[in-house]
């Protein structure tokens, strides 16, 4: 059976959620590859919310088996705030798998995180202070703490007091602040060995042999395209690979195992932190997508940046990531609209220019070219058929299809777990 890899096709918090509780109980496992605690999922199931930073979205679905894997760097004190505070509710969290390889974030990679932003002043990246990014530079430095090493007490001092001897020079010298000492570090990870142990253990092998048994197994990506390292809106991105070629290298499954890769936008455009945003508004317009659609982040509560919707944007994530399908979320949220401009291409210095400009300097520069659509006053929530939708909402679907590069499989139409349309099967 196929690997499938979900992703954010925008700028992150699109909902990628939804397209988890779409393919539901037909799901064996639910794996997180890349990323931290730096961006959230919210998951809405009857009249309860849940928000999820660090944990897949599929841990609430039953039978599934949620896995976070390599790829992933972990704030142990996280982890377990998630599952204590889902276990209270009521979520059985015991099938929850975690990699040996998987990164560790420490108290000092939070400080540097926070201190270094606070030191770039104008020039801040718009980082969430929660210590991913330092905690991925240790990883490719070859300093970093893996969760493996929680169990070898000797390993996880040497490589504390290896990674802490440069840390605090800078810490102390640099930034003015305390130096932090080994034995505090050592003992707050150490205290959390013992109940992480029967969690750990080698998830790549674990999850080519579930594909091998013909299990389905679905990569949630945490972040989105334009926040990949490589292939994001560098250096306003994140620190690590949230495209779909990540999913392989995250969690050690090849890639010609990847069979279906589903592409998450929202029906409009939103963003966080600093950065290129071709169609920010700033009137009164986004304020209105903002607050109908809720646009405040799930792990920072900050106010997210909005703007209309961006198919450059769209057809570049369907390149970079082999999308097969889209899937659409809060189509609900345009509902009262007069007009709806889509943005079809980009003006750059008098030069209209149809995909995503590679130089960072023209995307900054860019000026959105937009194509309006009539809008629509009915209420989308309880639509459930794509022919029910009213005839601007199905004009402005299928326009949108026609200008992203892949199909739209899916509808979201509010925030319930049931509020979708669907399509086409995600898995054909």
């Amino acid at each position: 059976m196929p690997a499938i890899v979900i992703i954010g096709a925008q700028w992150g918090d699109e909902g990628k959620g939804k397209a988890t509780d779409l393919l539901g109980s037909r799901i064996d496992y639910v794996v997180k590859f890349n990323g931290g605690n730096n961006a959230g999922h919210t998951v809405v199931i009857g009249n309860q919310k849940y928000a999820l930073h660090l944990l897949p979205s599929g841990i609430l679905t039953d039978g599934v088996i949620p896995v976070i894997s390599n790829g992933v760097v972990i704030d142990i004190e996280v982890l377990f705030d998630e599952l204590e505070a889902l276990t209270a509710r009521g979520v059985d969290v015991s099938k929850l798998r975690v990699s040996a390889n998987a990164h560790i974030i420490t108290q000092y990679h939070r400080t540097l995180d926070k201190v270094t932003e606070r030191f770039l002043g104008k020039k801040q990246i718009g980082t969430t202070g929660r210590g991913i990014g330092p905690a991925y530079a240790d990883k490719i430095n070859r300093v970093g703490l893996r969760i493996q090493d929680l169990f070898d007490e000797n390993i996880l001092r040497q490589k504390v007091e290896a990674a802490l001897d440069q840390k605090n020079h800078l810490l102390v010298k640099v930034y003015n602040r305390r130096a932090i000492m080994v034995d505090e570090i050592v003992e707050n990870l150490l205290s959390y060995a013992e109940r992480l142990r029967p969690m750990v253990g080698d998830t790549a092998l674990e999850l080519n042999r579930a594909l091998d048994d013909g299990k389905i197994v679905l990569f949630e990506g945490g972040q989105a395209t334009m926040l990949d390292v490589d292939h994001g809106t560098y250096p306003f991105v994140t620190s690590s690979n949230s495209t779909a070629g990540g999913a392989s290298t995250g969690s050690g499954i090849g890639p010609g195992r990847i069979e279906r890769v589903i592409g998450i936008v929202k029906a409009y455009t939103t963003r966080v932190g600093a950065g290129p945003f071709p169609t920010e508004l700033f009137d009164e317009s986004g304020e209105f997508l903002r607050s109908r659609g809720f646009e405040f982040g799930t792990t920072t509560g900050r106010p997210r940046r909005t703007g209309w919707y961006d198919a450059p944007i769209a057809r570049y994530s369907a390149r970079i990531n082999g999308v097969t399908d889209f899937v659409m979320t809060k189509l609900d949220v345009l509902t009262g609209l007069a007009t709806i401009p889509v943005c079809v291409a980009y003006d750059v210095d008098g030069v209209r220019v149809e995909e995503v400009p590679v130089s960072q300097s023209d995307f900054h520069h860019a000026v959105p070219i937009y194509e309006e659509f009539p809008g629509w006053t009915e209420d989308l929530t309880g639509v459930r058929e794509f022919s029910d939708l009213p005839p601007n909402a199905q004009a402005y679907v299928l326009a949108i299809e026609a200008m992203s590069g892949s199909r739209i499989s899916a509808i979201g139409v509010g925030p319930g777990r049931d509020a979708i349309i669907a399509r086409h099967d995600l898995l054909d």
